[in-house]
């Protein structure tokens, strides 16, 4: 079996959010589940979209889409774990926001997981990925400079 290997860009972090394992995002094996995973990433990925005063449903007029998800876990949490989930976007290529991120103890800084999600941007009339306009890039130049 071939496991997923994910570089993470820590050159283009733009936010670190902080977050709690809590006694509902355990699974049956007493750790994190998947599901849960998903959801706390979702969560720090709008977090760090609205420290740019942006939202993934209204990016200066478009709603994005997730394409894909890829998960790399790297060692378990569990309740009551204090984590940090570190939010990376490199510059844009083609019609895809690239968002990595990395989950991590925070207390040990032990990797739980690295994550990345390509998100496109629909033009609502056609139903087709845009380009990504030039003012969400200049957001990301300036929060990766930060």
């Amino acid at each position: 079996m071939e496991r997923v290997k994910l570089e993470f860009p820590a050159e283009a972090i733009i936010h670190r959010h902080p977050l709690a394992v809590r006694v509902t995002d355990m699974n049956y094996g007493r750790h994190l589940g998947h599901d849960a995973l998903v959801s706390l990433l979702h969560e720090a990925r709008i977090q760090a979209f609205a420290a740019l005063g942006l939202s993934e449903w209204d990016m200066h007029g478009y709603p994005t889409l997730v394409a894909d998800l890829a998960v790399q876990y790297q060692s378990e949490a569990r309740w009551p774990d204090a984590l940090i989930i570190a939010t990376a976007v490199p510059e844009p290529q083609g019609k895809a926001l690239t968002v990595y991120q990395r989950i991590y103890q925070a207390e040990t800084e032990q990797i739980v997981a690295t994550a990345r999600v390509n998100q496109l941007l629909i033009d609502v009339a056609s139903g087709r990925p845009i380009e990504v306009p030039e003012q969400i890039q200049q957001a990301l130049v300036y929060a990766r400079s930060g």
